[in-house]
Protein backbone atom coordinates (compact mmCIF):
# COMPACT_ATOMS: atom_id res chain seq x y z
CA UNK A 1 0.00 0.00 0.00
CA UNK A 2 1.60 3.44 -1.07
CA UNK A 3 1.12 6.27 1.01
CA UNK A 4 -1.93 8.88 0.11
CA UNK A 5 -1.29 12.00 -1.81
CA UNK A 6 -2.81 14.52 0.95
CA UNK A 7 -4.27 17.94 -0.08
CA UNK A 8 -4.27 21.29 1.56
CA UNK A 9 -7.24 23.59 0.24
CA UNK A 10 -6.29 27.06 -0.08
CA UNK A 11 -3.54 27.16 2.40
CA UNK A 12 -3.12 30.71 3.95
CA UNK A 13 -0.33 33.16 2.03
CA UNK A 14 1.82 32.99 5.56
CA UNK A 15 1.94 29.67 5.78
CA UNK A 16 3.22 29.33 1.75
CA UNK A 17 5.67 31.97 3.07
CA UNK A 18 6.91 30.23 6.10
CA UNK A 19 7.57 27.22 3.44
CA UNK A 20 9.29 28.89 0.61
CA UNK A 21 6.80 27.97 -1.66
CA UNK A 22 7.51 31.20 -3.70
CA UNK A 23 11.13 30.79 -4.31
CA UNK A 24 10.50 26.85 -5.53
CA UNK A 25 10.43 26.54 -9.41
CA UNK A 26 7.78 26.72 -11.50
CA UNK A 27 6.67 23.81 -13.84
CA UNK A 28 3.90 24.18 -16.38
CA UNK A 29 2.09 21.82 -18.67
CA UNK A 30 -0.33 21.67 -21.36
CA UNK A 31 -3.61 19.93 -21.45
CA UNK A 32 -2.72 16.19 -21.77
CA UNK A 33 -2.58 12.62 -19.72
CA UNK A 34 0.46 10.73 -18.99
CA UNK A 35 1.89 8.32 -16.61
CA UNK A 36 4.25 9.81 -13.42
CA UNK A 37 6.59 7.67 -11.05
CA UNK A 38 7.79 9.77 -7.87
CA UNK A 39 11.04 8.55 -6.72
CA UNK A 40 11.41 11.36 -4.58
CA UNK A 41 8.14 13.20 -2.44
CA UNK A 42 7.26 16.16 -4.03
CA UNK A 43 5.46 19.39 -2.38
CA UNK A 44 3.64 22.10 -5.22
CA UNK A 45 1.65 24.54 -4.93
CA UNK A 46 -0.68 24.87 -7.79
CA UNK A 47 -0.80 28.27 -9.30
CA UNK A 48 -3.18 27.29 -12.23
CA UNK A 49 -4.82 24.80 -13.78
CA UNK A 50 -7.33 21.22 -12.90
CA UNK A 51 -6.41 18.17 -12.68
CA UNK A 52 -7.32 14.48 -11.91
CA UNK A 53 -4.19 12.47 -10.85
CA UNK A 54 -5.10 8.67 -10.25
CA UNK A 55 -2.91 6.17 -8.67
CA UNK A 56 -2.20 2.65 -10.13
CA UNK A 57 -4.85 0.97 -8.59
CA UNK A 58 -6.47 3.74 -6.17
CA UNK A 59 -8.99 6.54 -6.56
CA UNK A 60 -8.88 9.53 -8.51
CA UNK A 61 -7.68 12.80 -6.53
CA UNK A 62 -9.16 16.45 -7.78
CA UNK A 63 -6.25 18.61 -7.46
CA UNK A 64 -6.80 22.43 -8.62
CA UNK A 65 -5.53 26.22 -8.12
CA UNK A 66 -4.73 27.08 -4.58
CA UNK A 67 -4.00 23.62 -3.65
CA UNK A 68 -1.10 22.77 -2.04
CA UNK A 69 -0.32 18.93 -2.82
CA UNK A 70 2.33 16.02 -1.30
CA UNK A 71 2.79 12.99 -3.21
CA UNK A 72 4.96 10.55 -1.32
CA UNK A 73 7.94 8.83 -2.67
CA UNK A 74 7.04 5.65 -4.44
CA UNK A 75 4.31 6.56 -5.98
CA UNK A 76 2.72 5.57 -9.32
CA UNK A 77 0.27 7.36 -11.09
CA UNK A 78 -1.43 8.77 -14.41
CA UNK A 79 -2.06 12.70 -14.37
CA UNK A 80 -4.91 13.93 -16.35
CA UNK A 81 -4.62 17.93 -16.74
CA UNK A 82 -8.06 19.23 -17.77
CA UNK A 83 -6.95 23.22 -17.78
CA UNK A 84 -2.98 24.00 -18.17
CA UNK A 85 -1.13 23.82 -15.25
CA UNK A 86 1.21 25.92 -13.72
CA UNK A 87 2.77 25.08 -10.34
CA UNK A 88 5.77 25.78 -8.27
CA UNK A 89 7.24 22.40 -6.54
CA UNK A 90 10.23 20.87 -4.50
CA UNK A 91 11.59 17.67 -4.62
CA UNK A 92 13.29 16.02 -1.44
Amino acid sequence: MTAAITIERNPSPAKLDVIGVYDWPIWSKEVSTFPWSYDKQEKCYLLAGDVIVTPDGGEPVHIQEGDFVTFPAGLSCTWEIREDVEKHYDFG
